[in-house]
């Protein structure tokens, strides 16, 4: 094979490792993300507005460590920094089974954040070193699978299993066990050499947030919102108001169906350039879902809507990344991959406590009726403004 051709190549070996590795921090992380409401309120005796502020203290702790991880990322060595990040996210997890107090719970949730969010950005920014550029927009349409893909499949195993077993230890020791699978997987990649950078500022606000992307930013924001709230307490809004807990399951197992039907169909789209209509489109379909959810507090709606929502985020999320990355200059990779992340955790974690705080003092109801607003309001927004804002400002 020629050296042109191989370098165009979509799938080589070391995006695949990436791929794994990304899903496998995505699984170990979001194998306990719906079963931690229902641990600390039997474990602990937690309140609802107490276990949204417990559970928020990741999201705090990612979007603290996001902007800097961006700029280190794009600093320093890449693969060193993944290693370091991913090693530090891996050891975390033995934290959880020697919480034997709220207090210490929180702490090392809290801290876990950390590693977790610095370990995203670099992961992903990694990704997008090993791909051709000639083959990017699609790339990283399919890494974005991976991820998601994990977010979705994780929540039903993770229920599945305690559900058959009724042990939240063993979880704790699974996502022990795979995050060190994905830390394994991170120290055989091998990256390209980077070309130096000249002419850069030393020191800039653009180092740490991509100032040129603020109303994407602001647009994504407003969609992490929705899945804060959704992806922490559909669980236990399952068992307290429909009494099952592996129905919660079957949530997860449509919510990825759709995530994987919506990205293979929209790659080709992605590869074309259509960035804006694929992320209005699965906008859309997500506004639907959200709202058929908090519209018709049914069984029916309960499983239709997750196919909907995922059928739309996975539309929607990797054209938002490839809009980011394209506002950005080269040097800006990490950047551009905290950017996205520090938005999404900011509306995950006023998603959680927001979240907690309605369910406690006015109910389920007023806590999806939330992410239905956010998500048509952040759907207009793209419409009315975002669209425009993004393509005077592409760069490539």
């Amino acid at each position: 094979m020629a050296a042109g051709e191989n370098t165009e190549r979509l799938w080589n070996r070391d995006y695949v490792k990436v791929m794994c590795s990304n899903f496998m921090l995505y699984f170990s992380f979001y194998l306990l993300s719906p079963l931690l409401p229902i641990y600390l309120a039997e474990r602990f005796a937690a309140d609802k507005d107490t276990i949204g502020l417990v559970l928020s203290g990741y999201v705090v702790a990612a979007l603290i460590i996001r902007p800097f991880s961006g700029f280190i990322v794009d600093g320093f060595d890449r693969k060193k920094v993944l290693m370091l990040f991913f090693g530090l996210f891996f050891v975390c997890f033995a934290g959880y089974l020697g919480a034997v107090t709220l207090l210490l719970f929180a702490i090392v949730r809290t801290f876990h954040g950390l590693p977790f969010g610095a370990a995203t950005v670099a992961n992903s920014t990694v990704a997008i070193d090993v791909l051709p550029s000639s083959r990017r927009n699609e790339g990283i349409g399919y890494y974005g699978l991976s991820n998601n893909l994990a977010m979705a499949v994780a929540p039903s195993a993770g229920i599945w299993l305690y559900g058959l077993t009724d042990h939240f230890m063993l979880l704790f020791v699974i996502s022990l066990v795979v995050a060190g699978l994905g830390f394994y997987c991170t120290t055989t990649v091998r990256l390209p050499e980077r070309p130096k950078v000249t002419g850069r500022p030393p020191l800039s606000m653009d180092h740490f947030f991509l100032t040129r992307a603020w109303l994407l930013a602001v647009n994504i924001m407003l969609f992490g919102l929705c899945w804060g709230v959704m992806s922490n307490y559909v669980a236990i809004y399952g068992k307290e108001v429909f009494g099952i807990t592996n129905g919660t399951g079957v949530f997860f197992a449509l919510l990825s169906i759709g995530l994987i039907v919506s990205r293979l169909y929209g790659v080709r789209s992605l590869r074309e350039g259509h960035l804006t209509q694929n992320a209005l489109q699965g906008a859309a379909v997500s506004a639907v879902g959200y709202t058929l959810f908090f519209l018709s507090p049914g069984l029916w709606a309960y499983y239709a809507a997750p196919l909907l929502i995922g059928l739309g985020n996975g539309r929607m999320y990797p054209a938002f990344l490839n809009m980011f990355v394209s506002v950005a200059r080269h040097d800006q990779r990490g950047t551009a991959n905290s950017t996205i992340l520090v938005s999404w955790d900011v509306g995950m974690g006023l998603g959680i406590l927001l979240g907690g705080l309605l369910i406690e003092y006015a109910g389920y109801a007023a806590a999806f009726g939330l992410t239905a607003f956010s998500q048509i309001a952040g759907t207009l927004l793209l419409l009315s403004g975002t669209r425009r804002f993004f393509m005077t400002r592409r760069l490539r």
